[in-house]
């Protein structure tokens, strides 16, 4: 992912962007669904952030206050909300996002302390409902594309457990097999750790999601980034749609 690159003054580091795509089997299976991608290097993932954790603490305060009154039933209202517990259902699960929002409102919570690169997630995906799963870049084998699991699909969850998958589920897959699904998460060959300077966020949107806030979960990540890390690069944040191809 890294190529060297010299100017005038001293030799750099250049980074490749990762070369994405969406199989014709997802955008078949998944009409008006979406996944947004968000590439950011030359992040240093190893230092406390201070501003990111008022950060946190603000997000958990609109909550509280936006929701303390809000049942289930509540949620399951609004639209974002309804779009993935529909999804969900079709597998009989439940919205995890669904059960982290109703810790921090009405259990007191606390977002988590992971690691900078992985708490901007958390902070952005409990406002906007979006679900987003983070990467190591450099620890994807290209190409990597979105497609559907498929019968005898089996992933490694980050736990160390291989897991056997659902057929029909949006994932994302490298050339060292599936990587995330929205159902069961993301591998345990691929995760943000301490050592990750070079990231890929991806927000996965089914049928009913509108599109321009999952452009929103992209923007509050980099946005969260940006108050640790302000020299970050974006490499690439678009979005892919089912039967719409991808705008940039």
């Amino acid at each position: 992912m890294i190529r060297p690159g010299i100017d005038d003054r001293f030799i750099s580091l250049e980074v490749d962007m990762l070369m994405l795509s969406a199989t014709d089997e997802w955008q078949k299976a998944h009409p008006g669904a979406a996944i947004g991608v968000l590439e950011v290097s030359g992040v240093d993932n190893t230092r406390p952030a201070a501003s990111l954790e008022n950060r946190k603490r603000e997000t958990e305060e609109r909550l509280r206050v936006s929701f303390g009154g809000f049942s289930r039933q509540d949620f399951l209202m609004h639209p974002v909300m309804s779009a993935y517990e529909k999804y969900y259902k079709r597998f009989d699960k439940t919205y995890h996002v669904l059960l982290q929002a109703e810790s921090i409102v009405h259990k007191g919570k606390n977002l988590p302390t992971v690691s900078p690169l992985v708490d901007v997630n958390f902070a952005a995906e409990v406002e906007t409902w979006i679900l987003t799963a983070g990467h190591d870049v450099e620890l994807l084998q290209e190409p990597v594309f979105f497609a559907v699991t498929r019968p005898g699909d089996v992933m490694v969850q980050m736990n160390g457990a291989a897991k056997d998958l659902r057929a029909g589920d949006m994932a994302m897959k490298d050339t060292g097999g599936v990587c995330c699904t929205i159902l069961y998460g993301q591998d345990n060959r691929s995760p943000i750790s301490a050592r990750t300077s070079h990231v890929l966020y991806v927000a996965y949107a089914p049928a009913g999601v509108p599109a321009e806030l999952v452009e929103t979960q992209l923007r509050r990540i980099e946005e969260n980034i940006r108050l640790f890390s302000p020299a970050a690069v974006k490499e690439q944040r678009r979005l892919l749609r089912a039967g719409e191809g991808s705008s940039a």
